[in-house]
């Protein structure tokens, strides 16, 4: 929105000259504000698709929920789709809203680029989710029980969803993951 004063000019039937300052109100666009809509990408197989959603995801200022699974884990199996379920259903939406996708950590392309390495992936199924291209190694979540509890699984989409953009959960910058914990 702009508030701005603008001078008006007004000349009166007895020809006297009045000046008035009125401040008018622009809005910066006419378009109506879309409500958040939660979106979910295509699983990963290669690490530049991942670079791609987390840019995108970090442009529009909507955290990035990671599911990193394997060809191999059963429980990763059984979790996926409660997600999938969970996110589809609009958890999150109103609170601004999460991206979504699924890592396949045993793809060749993610194991050789040491992919989860970066982020400390340590088990399988694991949650981590980004929020300004940073990891948020706070909440990350290693817990197949927790995983498949729906309500807890809500809350913990609600609580992601309510970041948009101000980070606050990530361990560190030096690289090193929150290995030696916070920078002062």
């Amino acid at each position: 929105m702009i508030t701005r004063p603008v001078l008006r000019v007004y000349k009166l039937s007895s020809g006297v000259k009045c000046s008035v300052t009125i401040p008018i109100r622009r809005d910066f666009s006419t378009s109506k504000a879309q409500a958040a809509k939660n979106c979910i990408y295509a699983p990963v197989r290669r690490p530049d698709e991942f670079q791609s959603y987390l840019l995108l995801s970090t442009s529009s200022r909507i955290p990035l929920l990671t599911f990193w699974t394997a060809s191999y884990c059963n429980t990763c199996r059984a979790v996926s789709p409660i997600l999938n379920e969970l996110i589809k259903s609009g958890i999150g939406e109103e609170e601004g809203g999460v991206s979504f996708c699924e890592i396949e950590y045993d793809s060749p392309d993610i194991m050789n680029d040491g992919l989860g390495m970066t982020y400390m992936i340590t088990s399988m199924p694991t949650l981590l989710s980004f929020d300004r291209g940073e990891a948020q190694t706070g909440t990350k979540v290693t817990d197949p029980k927790q995983m498949k509890n729906k309500e807890w699984l809500k809350e913990w989409i609600r609580n992601e969803a309510r970041r948009q953009g101000s980070g606050g959960a990530g361990l560190g910058t030096f690289g090193f993951g929150g290995l030696f914990g916070k920078s002062k």
